[in-house]
């Protein structure tokens, strides 16, 4: 698997998970960047992995963190913030 900077960590039972699976793929069609999606319930190293970018900002899933720019997001968002998250801009 290739690992790009804009790492989504979930739950594959997650429901608000499952709610933003659209908005990623029209994510990675528009802006041509790839989302490497960790699966945190049933895979203890990326649950790992998932509190060491976390930090205590979410405390859950879905969290979105950029490793190029340091900025995440938690939870439900927006398909803008996704956008402003991946292209490095200010996400609100």
């Amino acid at each position: 698997m290739q690992v790009s900077h804009l790492l989504e960590f979930f739950g594959t039972e997650c429901v608000h998970c499952k709610t933003l699976e659209p908005l990623i793929e029209r994510l990675e069609e528009e802006l041509g960047v790839s989302v490497t999606r960790l699966e945190v319930w049933h895979n203890q190293a990326n649950a790992t992995l998932l509190k060491s970018y976390d930090q205590g900002f979410c405390g859950g899933v879905p969290f979105f963190y950029n490793t190029r720019t340091r900025q995440w997001l938690c939870g439900t968002v927006s398909y803008e913030a996704l956008r402003q998250w991946a292209t490095g801009g200010k996400a609100s």
